[in-house]
């Protein structure tokens, strides 16, 4: 733990600055963060794909960062963060390497690969400049209607959640990585994003140790580093819609005094609508650290960043937040410092940064590490559902392949724009030449899917790209009127596997589990028999169709 020298060091302002985890716009540190850092002395920053650019820049722009607070007196490092999930969700681009994510692993069966993967994610984020990684998942996702969680979840198993998620944290502690378990007290019976909404899971005590807890609870044995609280209703421990971020029986009854719980908490994006548009962003925050929270994000909006800062002050000025109350929080957070980064890992970088010869270390996008994430994905990609002998699809050179796909659009805000790709015409056309796109809005028009049938009729083979279709009327209708043409049929699903159960009267369904090209190519190369697809669907397929 640190000792009270350090935290005399601080002010009653510096204290409340550390609790803050601020997100800014921008590839340079941006004059609202600069300020927050040297006169607030924020405790970290959240890095979204906005503020990233190839590996070198991404580099210098936390050492920048660094150096700000370190010429502004920080006792520590600053926490630098990042949603580095994998699969649908990552912050990371070009130049890195693209790992499966949760569900993809849970498919690929071996938990030693949710290791592997997380310790590669945390040596390239070490080497980047970060310390803090916003994952794993920890959700059970057992709502197939789940907007927001789905395959970012390892699965709707409760043993294997924990297995993973544990195996997970063991990876990214060893890479020299805070790891941070999400969405507590769970995120994956929900049919609203919460996002967007404020959702609610009604269930009672039994059901949440029985499912939703069990991952938490081996997280927290195995000495997960921090655990973020979901912005979800339980109505078990309050009855009023509450949200967990708000409650002192989530926060502290459970997960503090039940659950033995006494590592770094904290929030999810409080600019959610969840929060903004209830209680508000600012009043939230201050709420949620009085229920327990020591860190709290707010990853947009400078104005609301400020006023949060603001709120906590009159807090402690009034005596309603106490100084014990901060100081246990502002330890806590210290302590995470202390245990992954210092100033003297930080003072070489300095100089090289001054110089212009800052670059990161060759582990970033290795080959080692491509490899491992092409192995994940050649055991991950799933055949749900196949008639006989519709594999694989045989097709002289000159026969046509109509390749329907989506534009892919976000689905939720948890999603970065930059890195939605639709990747599977590619992956065909690298193995059969003679492909015809089809590319339709998402959703499809009824214009737009009568066009597609018409222009797959002239083909002798259609492979579809869905994207949640189970989730959009317009996907079931494209799917509706291409089932019934007279020539193979083939459907790839991009993001949930539970499409397989909008796809009757197909030949087949594959469940690559997300859009990264290295899942696509492997059902690609599938289709046309160059490989045996080896992944078990780690969710059960009950939609109705």
């Amino acid at each position: 733990m640190p000792s009270n020298s350090d935290l005399s060091q601080l002010s009653v302002a510096q204290q409340v600055g550390q609790t803050m985890m601020f997100g800014f716009h921008g590839s340079e540190p941006s004059p609202e963060i600069e300020h927050l850092i040297r006169e607030h002395h924020i405790g970290g920053v959240i890095l979204f794909a906005r503020n990233v650019g190839r590996p070198q820049d991404v580099l210098r722009l936390n050492t920048a960062l660094q150096k700000i607070a370190y010429d502004a007196g920080h006792t520590h490092p600053l926490l630098i963060s990042v949603d580095q999930e994998n699969g649908i969700v990552r912050r990371l681009g070009a130049g890195t390497t693209l790992f499966p994510g949760n569900m993809a692993l849970g498919a690929a069966g071996r938990s030693a690969w949710a290791h592997d993967v997380a310790h590669a994610t945390g040596r390239e984020l070490r080497a980047l400049g970060f310390n803090f990684n916003l994952a794993p998942v920890l959700d059970v996702n057992n709502n197939p209607r789940n907007p927001v969680i789905g395959v970012r979840a390892y699965g709707e198993d409760p043993r294997q959640v924990s297995e993973f998620g544990v195996e997970a944290i063991r990876g990214l502690q060893a890479a020299g990585l805070a790891a941070c378990g999400k969405h507590f007290p769970g995120h994956g019976d929900t049919s609203l994003d919460s996002h967007l909404t404020l959702p609610l899971i009604p269930h009672d005590r039994a059901r949440l140790h029985a499912v939703e807890l069990p991952p938490f609870l081996k997280a927290i044995s195995a000495g997960v580093d921090a655990i973020m609280i979901a912005h979800v209703v339980f109505p078990e421990f309050e009855p009023d819609d509450t949200p967990a971020t708000l409650s002192h029986r989530v926060i502290t009854g459970l997960l503090r005094e039940e659950m033995g719980f006494d590592g770094v908490i904290t929030t999810d994006c409080m600019e959610m609508h969840a929060i903004a548009k209830t209680i508000g962003t600012v009043e939230g925050t201050y709420r949620a650290f009085l229920a327990g929270v020591d860190l709290s994000f707010i990853s947009h909006t400078h104005d609301w960043q400020r006023g949060a800062v603001e709120r906590f002050l009159r807090g402690v000025e009034e005596g309603e937040l106490t100084k014990e109350r901060l100081e246990a929080s502002v330890q806590r957070v210290l302590s995470l410092k202390e245990k992954y980064t210092s100033w003297d890992d930080w003072l070489p970088l300095f100089e090289k940064l001054e110089q212009g010869e800052l670059t990161p270390d060759s582990v970033v996008g290795c080959a080692e590490h491509r490899q491992l994430a092409r192995d994940v994905y050649e055991a991950a990609v799933t055949l749900t559902s196949t008639r006989p002998g519709a594999l694989p699809l045989q097709l002289k050179a000159e026969d046509r392949v109509a390749v329907v796909y989506l534009r892919n659009v976000s689905l939720s805000p948890v999603e970065d724009d930059r890195y939605l790709i639709n990747p599977l015409a590619t992956a065909i056309e690298r193995q059969h030449s003679n492909v015809v796109r089809i590319e339709l809005s998402n959703p499809p028009t009824a214009e737009e899917i009568a066009e597609a049938v018409k222009t797959a009729s002239t083909c002798q083979a259609v492979v579809v790209g869905t994207l949640n279709a189970h989730l959009s009327e317009g996907q079931v209708e494209l799917l509706r009127h291409l089932r019934d043409l007279p020539i193979p049929r083939l459907v790839v699903s991009m993001r949930t596997p539970y499409d397989s159960t909008v796809c009757e009267g197909f030949d087949a369904h594959i469940a690559v589990y997300e859009f990264t090209p290295e899942g696509i190519d492997v059902a690609a190369e599938a289709i046309f028999g160059k490989r045996q697809l080896m992944g078990r669907l780690p969710i059960s397929l009950e939609v109705s169709r």
